[in-house]
This record gives structure tokens, sequence and C-alpha cells, in this order.
């Protein structure tokens, strides 16, 4: 216990003795950090308030929202209504975050030059002899484009000029919709190409099928196969039951009246009625010869299948030029319509206060700094001090390899 109370009092004694000693040296070399301090406290000051006033404007812009065209067009398929601008043709050409595509259009290499000439930066940056490169390194150092929590994009500018600040700014803003406009449109004339050329085919291939629609029309006579079926079923049947009834009649008489005119009647109509049948079937019946409306049933197969096939491919294409035609017609106002990419919410003013060089943060940022400064430079010399005194070998050493190092 004893001593772990020594160790205990040992350990404070050396710390209160750093302390007394760090206060013993802050208090020898008072003077020289208070020189010290002073004058890089009052010299980076100083510099603040003389230096070059850069002044900066800034202009807060939205995107601007993108109206459902498609939903104000008549007469278009119910799928058609169902895409938005940013869920149908515009979502192959617009990015999900529309200020992402901003950003870079005002940090873009051409938007940069573009500007550098118009406000002739590089004599105010001073670098008119330097590469084209480092122009445009101090302009971005200047510029500042952030997309703020509430969803509006803020263009900043630093000029020395308050005037070319807020000019800048506002020529950014405009040049943003300006180039923004440009691009959409070529995306649009792209995407009306591409679609005008699917509406064109899908034309053609309609016309192709209904030509040959009407060729198999005219060559078969199945105009509709449902129907005619239908009716050809129908006529088959009376002409059966008919068929039927006279047979039952043929054999009542044999029985009845025996071999007599009556029963030579029944039966040449019974005979007349199966040949009907077979000439129905085989498709060579007179009836048949101007009008083919009723189908024979060994034919149908064949006829029906050539029918469904046709008029498949043709209810296909006619699927597709209500799906086609609305997007077409989207596409087509979507290349000539000139709406603003963004809106803006604050034009750049001219600003009234310098951005920077701020004296307040330069006088307390040199302050901590010289402060750290001159204590290192302090104790740095109080250690090298007592050193020489106490172990003057380890010192001379110390030196030595100092200036073997410096030569």
């Amino acid at each position: 216990m004893e001593d772990n109370k020594k160790t205990a009092n040992g350990k404070e004694e050396s710390v209160g003795n750093t302390f007394i000693e760090f206060l013993i040296v802050v208090a020898r070399y008072k003077l020289f950090l208070f020189l010290f301090v002073s004058l890089i406290t009052v010299g980076a000051t100083a510099y603040a308030l003389l230096a070059a006033k850069w002044y900066e404007a800034t202009a807060s812009v939205l995107p601007a929202e993108n109206t459902d065209l498609l939903s104000a067009l008549s007469g278009m398929s119910t799928i058609a209504k169902g895409f938005s601008a940013s869920k149908g043709l515009a979502a192959l050409t617009k990015s999900n975050n529309e200020s992402d595509k901003y950003i870079a259009i005002l940090q873009s290499r051409t938007l940069t030059d573009e500007v550098i000439e118009k406000y002739n930066l590089r004599k105010e940056y001073d670098l008119e002899d330097d590469f084209a490169e480092k122009v445009r390194k101090a302009w971005k150092t200047n510029l500042n484009v952030e997309l703020q929590n509430e969803g509006n994009l803020t263009i900043s500018v630093l000029d020395k000029s308050p005037q070319k600040a807020s000019e800048i700014a506002n020529y950014l803003v405009q040049r943003l919709n300006e180039i923004n406009a440009d691009l959409n449109a070529k995306n649009a004339k792209a995407n009306r190409e591409f679609v005008e050329k699917r509406y064109k085919k899908n034309l053609k291939d309609i016309d192709s099928l209904e030509t040959a629609m009407k060729n198999y029309q005219t060559k078969t006579g199945v105009i509709a196969i449902p129907e005619q079926i239908e009716s050809t079923i129908k006529t088959m049947s009376t002409i059966y039951g008919e068929y039927l009834m006279k047979d039952i009649e043929v054999n009542a008489l044999k029985k009845q009246v025996g071999d007599s005119p009556q029963l030579q009647a029944a039966k040449i109509q019974v005979e007349e009625l199966g040949k009907k049948i077979n000439q129905l079937n085989a498709g060579i019946d007179e009836s048949q010869k101007d009008s083919k409306f009723l189908i024979p049933f060994k034919q149908a197969p064949e006829l029906a299948s050539g029918y469904l096939n046709i008029y498949k491919d043709l209810q296909i294409q006619y699927k597709i030029l209500e799906i086609v035609t609305p997007f077409y017609e989207q596409a087509k106002i979507e290349e000539i319509k000139n709406m603003p990419s963004v809106i803006v919410l604050d034009h750049a003013i001219v600003p009234d206060r310098k951005a920077k060089p701020k004296g307040t943060i330069y006088a307390i940022v040199s302050f901590v700094c010289s402060i750290i400064t001159g204590l290192f430079i302090v104790f740095t010399y109080e250690l090298f001090r007592k050193l020489k005194i106490n172990q003057p070998e380890k010192y001379n050493y110390i030196f030595r390899r100092i200036k073997r190092s410096s030569k």
C-alpha cells in the first residue's frame, strides 16, 4: 500500500514538475513568443485586409418539370397513356438525376473555355502565357456548383469584380438552358428517326398483309372463317336433317305401299339430297360457283389455316401500330418543343461584401498556428540548450551529424 502511494505521489509530482517547467519556459521566452505571435497574426491579418478582394455571386435554379404530353394527346391506346415522359420514350435519353447532368454541363470543358474566353479570365488570373489546363483549374477553383437538400441547384462564382461575378453566374444559367435544350433536341431527333423508321415499317407490313389477305379472299372465297364455318354447319345441318327425314319416309313407304310412284319420288328426293351434300362437301355445288360463302368441310382445315395465319399477322401489326403511333406523335412534339431545362429561383445579384480573404478567419488561424509554432521553437531551443549543458558530447555529435547532412 505504501509503495503504491509512493508511486502515485511520484507520478503526481512528475506531472506537476512538468507543468511548472512548461510555465517557466514560457515565462522565460515570453517576449519572443509575444513578438512572434503578434508578428505572424498581424501580418496574416494585414494580408487579408490588403490583398485583392474576391466577391461571390450565387444563382439558384430548379429542374423544370416535364409535362406528360402523351396524356394530352387524343386517340391513343390505354397502353401508351400509361407511359409518362420519364417512363416511356423519354426514359431512353433522360438520366435518373437531372441535376447530375446539369452539373456535368456546367463543369464541362466546352462551357469552361467559353466562359474563360468571353470574360477574359486569363488576364484576370495573370495566366496569359500559361497552359489552357492551368487556366481551367484556376476557373474551377472559383466555381462552386452544389445540389442543396431542398432539391435546388446553386451556382456560385468568385471574381475580383462583383459585377462580373453576377454576370458570369447568370450567364452560366442561360448557357445551361441553351446547351441542355440543344442536347435534348438532338436526342429527340434521334428518337423521332428511330420511331419513325419503325412506324413506316409497320405501315408497310400492314399494307403487304392487307394485300395478301385480299388476294387470299379473292382466290379462295374465304371472307370470315368463323362466320362462314358457322353458316356452312347450319346449312349442312339443315340438309342432313331433310336427308334423314326423307330416308325415314322412304323406309316407311316401302312398308306401307311398296313400289309406287310416291316411293319413287321419295327415293329421287333422297338421292338429290345426297348429291347436294357431296357437292357441298367437295365445293362443286352450282350455288358455290358464284358465291363461295359456304366452305367445303374437306377444305375447311386448309382454308382456315391459311386465312388465320394472315389474319393473325395482320392483327399483330394493327396492335403494333396502335402502340407506336402515340410514341411517334410524342417524338415529333419532343423534337420541336423548346422548354427551359431549369427554372430560376434566384438570379445572381451584385454582391456588396467580399467573400474572401476574411480578416477574422486569417487572424484566428494565424494566431493559433503561430502559438503552436512559437512553442515548438522555444521548447526545441530549450531542449538543445539543456543538452549542451548536461550532455555536451551528445550535443556535439548531433550537430556534427546535422552539418554533414547539410553538405
